[in-house]
């Protein structure tokens, strides 16, 4: 276990702990229900590890405070709920243009607007992907347990760092609220990862200068070099550009560098899909329920299998593809109007039948409501 601590911890603590043990030095937030705890909890601990919480007029302020302190160098995050991710939205369109790693973590409520805040829900999975305008890359993950909290958050910091982008963690409230036990592994168990840095020794910086892996370097603002950022397409000096050609490059790179690294980013939890009739695919909190009900119909003898998505932007679509061929029916729990299966409709291509089991309630989904639709088909 090495260094590694045991506690019984909310999933907001767990989440703040992550982000602690992920090398995040500054957080700049507005509290909003479920996700004020971590900001509390922040408060509290940043200053014991050297770190910076600053409180924020608003999520706006929220989001442009974490991406200055990144470009600054420092590890930098936020966390909000579904008013405050829309608030936010502009700005991680900037990050993602700049290409400056932040971690936002949405703790999701239930309802569009100010919804139902001490409800729980997962109504923002689409906007997660395509909350910001025009094409851009995203990478987001999905908690399930405190114990993801704390994994998933960490990981968060590690993949952003790595890619120079934003990423979002979705929780929600019961994930958020839930005490359970979580290890909290060392900084080494953890492997953090450090953001690529341009080379201090060489004469010029060349913003957009990129190897194979389509991820260029960062200067940090008060290095020796000076960046130049820009909400503005720009070219590989950073400046502006309007040319076609370099206009078309700057768009694609920006993708590239999240598809070229697919197979990297993918992470799911599989249980009997190999050999599976009916397949559950779900996120989140939603697991907890479906992979009981999998687990228990395998038991009495049912080719049930269920697919969880750690990973949910960039979307497995190969794992789907792989699994419509073996399966005639997914079914797909969540809290939602229907989200999740619309990606898995488009990845199954018409392999295999896509169920939907929807609860808008506020409420958990329970096991009883997915078994009620898994039954008719096996």
């Amino acid at each position: 276990m090495g260094d590694a601590r045991v506690q019984l911890l909310q999933g907001n603590e767990a989440c703040a702990e992550g982000a602690l043990a992920a090398g995040c030095r500054f957080y700049g937030g507005y509290p909003i229900t479920p996700s004020s705890e971590i900001a509390e909890i922040m408060a509290f601990r940043l200053p014991q590890e050297g770190g910076k919480f600053v409180q924020m007029e608003d999520e706006i302020g929220s989001i442009a405070s974490i991406i200055g302190a990144s470009m600054a160098g420092v590890k930098a995050f936020t966390a909000t709920s579904g008013p405050g991710y829309s608030l936010m939205m502009e700005n991680i369109g900037y990050a993602c243009v700049t290409e400056i790693p932040i971690v936002i973590v949405n703790v999701m409520r239930c309802g569009p607007s100010t919804g139902q805040p001490t409800a729980t829900g997962q109504g923002d999975l689409m906007q997660a992907r395509w909350g910001t305008h025009s094409d851009h890359p995203a990478i987001t993950l999905a908690a399930a347990s405190g114990q993801e909290m704390y994994d998933l958050t960490a990981k968060a910091f590690n993949l952003s760092e790595k890619f120079r982008m934003p990423v979002t963690m979705l929780s929600d409230a019961v994930v958020g609220h839930i005490r359970e036990r979580v290890v909290l592994h060392s900084p080494d168990e953890i492997g953090i990862v450090q953001r690529k840095l341009a080379d201090e020794s060489a004469d010029e910086y060349v913003p957009m200068d990129v190897d194979d892996s389509h991820i260029p370097a960062l200067a940090n603002l008060g290095s020796k070099h000076h960046p130049y950022y820009t909400g503005l397409v720009h070219s590989g000096k950073g400046f502006f550009t309007s040319k076609p050609e370099e206009v078309e490059y700057f768009i694609r790179r920006l993708s590239l560098k999240v598809e070229k690294h697919k197979d990297e980013l993918i992470d799911v939890e599989e249980l009997g899909t190999d050999d599976c009739e009916v397949c559950l695919v779900s996120f989140g909190v939603s697991g907890r329920a479906a992979i009981n009900i999998a687990q228990r119909m395998r038991d009495a003898g049912k080719k049930v299998g269920h697919l969880r998505l750690k990973t949910v932007w960039p979307f497995p679509d190969e794992v789907i593809k792989s699994i419509a061929a073996k399966c005639h029916t997914f079914v797909v729990p969540e809290m939602n109007l229907g989200q999740l299966k619309l990606e898995v409709e488009r990845a199954a291509c018409g392999e295999a039948k896509v169920i939907g089991v929807n609860n808008i309630s506020g409420s958990m989904i329970t096991t009883h409501e997915i078994y009620d639709v898994v039954k008719e088909f096996v």
